[in-house]
C-alpha cells in the first residue's frame, strides 16, 4: 500500500478526494464537473490525472454505459501513509516530536489536548 500511496501526486490526490467523498464509483463526468468547480481544471487535465491514477493502480475503471472510477486505496490508508511519511521526513520518525511541535506552535487547542489525554487516558 505505501508504494502506491507515495506515487500519488498532489493533483492526483484531488481526484482521489472526489472519489473518497462519493463513497461509490463515479462516472467521469461527475469527477470532471466536481474538479472544474473546485479547482478550475479543464476536462483534459482531469482525463490525464485519471489516466495516471489508472496506470498506477490507485483507481479502478468499470465500463457501464460510460466509464466509472473507484479508488483502490482508502482515504484512511492514504492518510496513515502520509502521516508516517511526514513523521519520518520532518521529525526523524518520532511522533512525540510531531506532537511537541504542534503544542509549541499552538497548533493544538485546549480541547484538542483534553481529547488526547482522554484518548490515551493520561492523568495529570
Amino acid at each position: 500500500m505505501s508504494n502506491l500511496a507515495e506515487k500519488i501526486s498532489d493533483s492526483e490526490l484531488e481526484v482521489m478526494k472526489v472519489l473518497w467523498r462519493a463513497g461509490d464509483a463515479l462516472p467521469v463526468t461527475v469527477i470532471r464537473e466536481t474538479l472544474q468547480k473546485s479547482c478550475g481544471w479543464e476536462p483534459t487535465t482531469v482525463k490525464t490525472l485519471i489516466s495516471r491514477l489508472l496506470a498506477k493502480g490507485a483507481i479502478s475503471q468499470e465500463k457501464r454505459k460510460v466509464f466509472y472510477y473507484a479508488p483502490c486505496i482508502s482515504e484512511r490508508e492514504y492518510n496513515q501513509w502520509a502521516t508516517r511519511s511526514l513523521i519520518s521526513r520532518l521529525y526523524h520518525g518520532s511522533a512525540r516530536e510531531l506532537v511537541a511541535a504542534l503544542v509549541d506552535s499552538e497548533g493544538l487547542t485546549q480541547d484538542d489536548l483534553d481529547e488526547l489525554r482522554s484518548m490515551f487516558k493520561v492523568e495529570d
